[in-house]
C-alpha cells in the first residue's frame, strides 16, 4: 500500500472511531435520524482532510465551515446559507442539548434537538485528525463524544457488549496501522480481545440492571407553569353543562378522560406536584388510538389524555409521564391530535386482595380536623390498607353521601368545606367525593390522589361530543403490581360508554360485586411470599451465578483494599513522623530513611548506624542514596551527640536527605520499585538500637 493510501486509509479509520460514539446516542433519538447527520459531517471533515495540502494550516477551519455547511444544508433544506440556517446552527450549540433533556426519550428527531449530536462529532473529528500525528491521542475526542452519549443514557446488555467490539475492531484497527514494527502491532489483538472478554462477562452477570450515573432530566427543566387548578373549575362547569368541550373518534370504547392530577394538599388548596417534559416520540407501544378535536374557545392549557398516553402526533405537548397529563402551554385557537395510549392489564380474581404500593408517593393532609381520623377508620371497616380497604371506603361515601343538585352547586376542597360534606350537608359534586375519599384514604394509610377530567358520554361509534356537563372528578389508588386504579365514590365517573369495556373497568367492577357485605368483611390473607420470601423467575442457577458473581466481587474488592491499606498506612506514618520537631524529628526522618531501605530489599539489621548502612550499599545502587545517608548522619550527630538544640533547619536538611534516597532509589527496576510498595513487612516495627 502506497503512503498515500495509507494515509487516507488511516484518516478514514480515526473518523469512523469518531463517529461511531455519536451513534451510541441511538436510546435517546433512534439510531436512524443520527446516521446521516453524522455521516455528512465526517465525509465534510474527509474532504477537508484530503485538500489539506492545498489549503495548509486552514485546514481544520476549512474542515469546520465545510461540516457546517453540509449540515445545514441536510437539517435545513437546500439552498444558499441564511439567517435561519445560522440561526438552526446557533441553537444546536446553545440549545439542542437542552431541550433533549427536557424530552422525554426517544425524543423528538426535530433538528432543534439532534443537533449538537453531529456537532459534537465534528468538532471531535476536526481535533482527532489535527492530532492523529499520535493515534492514541487523536482517538480523545471521540471517547469524550462517547461519554457525553453514556451520560445521557448508557447503553447495557448485549447491545453495550457489541458496540464496545465494533469500536475496538475500528480503533485496533487504526493503531495496528499507525504504530512501527508489525510484531508490537500484534499486541492490539490480545488487548481488544482482552475488553471483549471483559464486556461479555460484565453483560452475563449484571445485564445492565444496576442504577446508572447519567444526566438527569431535571439538570434542565423546562420553565415553571403557572396555570389554573381545573378542580375548581368542575362546579362552574356544571352549572353551564350544555357548552362543549372536545370531540372525540376512537378505536376503543372510553369510560374516562382525565386533564390534571392533584396530589399536594395543604389543608387548603389541592395542588398538581407535576414535572413535565417534553413529550418525545413516544412513551412506548400504544394499544388504542383516537383522533381528538379541541375547539378554540374551550379555555386553559390542558388536553384530554389518559392515565398511560403512548404517543401523541399532531401537536407537541409538555406530559408528565407519572401521571399521564397533557399541557400545551401559550395554546392559541383549535387543536387537533392523535392520541395513542395503553391500559394496564389485571386479572379481576387478583385485584380485591392486592395491597397497595408502598412505594407511591402523594402529598400531605394539612390540619387534620377532629373527628375526622375515626370517620376514616368507620368508613374503611377497620381493615389494614389494601385495595378492599379502598373499596371499602368507596361504599361508604356512596351510600351515605349523595350528588347536590340545582342551580347553586358547593365548591371548595379544603378542610373548612370538606368538613361540613362530611358532617353536616352530606351532599356534593364529585370534586367534594374525590376530594374527601383522597383525605379519608391517606388518614388511614393508602395512597391515593385527585383526577380532573370528563366521563365519556353515553352512545359510543362515530364522532363524540363531550360537554361541561361530563366534568367529574375522581380518586385514583396506588395498587401493588397494577398502578394507580380509579375509583368512584360519586357514582358519576363511570358511567359512560366504556365503564365496563376496558380490562382495568371490568376488573374494577368485578371487584365491587365480589366485595363482601359489612359483617363479613375481613382483611385478605397475606401472600406467601409478601413475608420476604422473594419471588421471580430467575432459576437456581442463576441465583448461583449472581452469588459467584458477588463473592468474586467481594473478594476482589477486599484484595484491592488490603492491597491499598499498606501504602496508605505508610503514608500515615510518613506524615506522623513529619509533625515531630527537634532532635525527635530527625531520628524520624532516620527511621524513614531505614524503612524506604529495607522496603527496597537493603539490610539493615539492629543496632546499624546511618554510616553502616552508607557502608553496606552494593555498588549499583545510585550514588544519591549513599549521598543522603551522608547528609543524614550529619544531621543525626548535630542532633544526638553535639550537645545543640536541633532546630527547624537541621529536621529541614534531615527531610531533605530522606528525599535525596527516595530520588535515587526511583531508578529501581519496576519490580523492585513495586515490591517496595506494598510489601508488608514494611510496616513491622523495628527499633532503632
Amino acid at each position: 500500500m502506497t503512503p498515500q493510501w495509507t494515509e487516507r486509509l488511516t484518516s478514514a479509520l480515526l473518523l469512523l472511531a469518531t463517529g461511531l460514539p455519536g451513534l451510541l446516542f441511538a436510546p435517546v433519538f433512534g439510531l436512524g435520524p443520527l446516521v446521516a447527520p453524522v455521516a455528512v459531517v465526517l465525509v465534510a471533515v474527509f474532504v477537508a482532510v484530503e485538500l489539506g495540502a492545498r489549503i495548509g494550516a486552514l485546514r481544520p477551519v476549512a474542515a469546520l465551515l465545510v461540516g457546517l455547511l453540509a449540515l445545514g444544508e441536510l437539517e435545513f433544506g437546500p439552498g444558499l446559507p441564511d439567517a435561519a440556517m445560522l440561526r438552526g446552527l446557533l441553537d444546536g450549540v446553545t440549545r439542542s442539548w437542552q431541550l433533549t433533556l427536557q424530552s422525554t426519550w426517544p425524543a423528538r428527531p426535530e433538528p432543534e434537538l439532534v443537533l449538537f449530536v453531529p456537532l459534537a462529532v465534528l468538532v471531535a473529528a476536526v481535533l482527532g485528525v489535527e492530532l492523529l500525528r499520535r493515534p492514541v491521542v487523536a482517538l480523545g475526542p471521540g471517547l469524550a463524544v462517547a461519554g457525553l452519549s453514556q451520560a445521557y443514557a448508557p447503553l447495557t446488555g448485549p447491545v453495550a457488549t457489541a458496540a464496545g467490539l465494533a469500536y475496538c475492531v475500528v480503533a485496533g484497527a487504526l493503531l495496528a496501522l499507525t504504530r512501527r514494527g508489525g510484531g508490537r502491532a500484534l499486541l492490539v489483538v490480545p488487548s481488544a480481545l482482552l475488553a471483549v472478554a471483559a464486556a461479555i462477562g460484565l453483560t452475563a452477570v449484571d445485564q445492565g440492571t444496576r442504577p446508572s450515573l447519567a444526566i438527569d432530566h431535571e439538570a434542565a427543566a423546562p420553565p415553571s407553569l403557572r396555570v389554573d387548578d381545573p378542580l375548581d373549575d368542575v362546579a362552574d362547569r356544571l352549572s353551564h353543562p350544555a357548552l362543549p368541550v372536545f370531540s372525540y373518534t376512537s378505536t376503543a370504547p372510553v369510560d374516562r378522560w382525565r386533564t390534571a392530577v392533584l396530589e399536594e394538599f395543604d389543608g387548603a388548596t389541592w395542588r398538581a406536584d407535576a414535572n413535565y417534559l417534553r413529550l418525545g416520540s413516544s412513551l412506548g407501544e400504544a394499544a388504542h388510538h383516537a383522533r381528538i378535536t379541541v375547539p378554540p374557545d374551550s379555555g386553559g392549557p390542558w388536553l384530554p389524555s389518559q392515565a398511560e398516553p403512548a404517543a401523541v402526533t399532531g401537536i407537541a405537548p409538555l406530559v408528565d409521564p407519572r401521571t399521564g397529563t397533557l399541557l400545551l402551554p401559550d395554546r392559541h385557537g383549535a387543536v387537533a391530535y392523535e392520541l395513542g395510549w395503553r391500559e394496564p392489564a389485571v386479572a379481576p380474581e387478583d385485584l380485591l386482595d392486592a395491597g397497595i404500593d408502598p412505594a407511591a408517593v402523594t402529598g400531605g393532609l394539612g390540619q387534620v380536623p377532629p373527628g375526622v381520623a375515626e370517620l376514616a377508620k368507620t368508613a374503611t371497616g377497620g381493615l389494614r390498607p389494601s385495595f378492599r380497604a379502598a373499596l371499602v371506603l368507596e361504599r361508604y361515601l356512596a351510600g351515605h353521601y349523595r350528588l347536590a343538585t340545582g342551580p347553586v352547586l358547593p365548591t371548595g376542597s379544603g378542610w373548612p368545606q370538606l368538613s361540613a360534606f362530611l358532617s353536616t350537608t352530606r351532599a356534593g359534586t364529585s370534586e367534594q367525593f374525590a376530594a374527601a375519599y383522597v383525605a379519608l384514604a391517606r388518614i388511614v394509610g393508602i395512597p391515593a390522589r385527585i383526577a380532573v377530567g370528563f366521563r365519556a358520554p353515553p352512545g359510543g361509534g362515530g364522532l363524540v361530543t363531550v360537554h361541561n356537563g361530563d366534568a367529574v372528578a375522581w380518586p385514583e389508588v396506588a395498587v401493588a403490581g397494577v398502578g394507580w386504579v380509579p375509583l368512584d365514590p360519586a357514582g358519576g365517573a363511570a358511567r359512560g360508554s366504556g365503564a365496563a369495556a376496558g380490562a382495568l373497568a371490568g376488573a374494577i367492577d368485578q371487584a365491587r360485586r365480589e366485595l363482601p357485605p359489612q359483617p363479613q368483611l375481613h382483611d385478605p390473607d397475606v401472600p406467601h411470599d409478601e413475608g420476604g420470601e422473594p419471588t421471580g423467575g430467575g432459576s437456581p442457577f442463576d441465583g448461583l451465578v449472581r452469588s459467584a458473581a458477588w463473592l468474586g466481587f467481594g473478594a476482589v474488592a477486599a484484595l484491592v483494599l488490603l492491597t491499598a491499606a499498606i501504602p496508605v498506612s505508610r503514608a500515615v506514618r510518613t506524615a506522623r513522623r513529619r509533625r515531630r520537631t527537634g532532635a525527635d524529628a530527625v531520628v524520624a526522618a532516620w527511621q524513614e530513611a531505614r524503612d524506604v531501605l529495607r522496603a527496597h530489599g537493603f539490610a539493615a539489621p539492629r543496632g546499624a548506624t546511618v554510616r553502616d548502612l552508607a557502608r553496606g550499599l552494593p555498588s549499583t545502587v545510585d550514588k544519591s542514596v549513599a549521598e543522603g545517608l551522608g547528609w543524614l548522619a550529619r544531621q543525626v550527630d548535630v542532633a544526638l551527640w553535639s550537645g545543640e538544640v536541633a532546630d527547624h533547619r537541621t529536621v529541614d536538611q534531615a527531610w531533605s536527605a530522606v528525599r535525596a534516597i527516595r530520588k535515587g532509589l526511583a531508578g529501581v527496576p519496576w519490580r523492585a520499585r513495586f515490591r517496595a510498595a506494598f510489601d508488608v513487612r514494611s510496616l513491622r516495627a523495628v527499633p532503632s538500637c
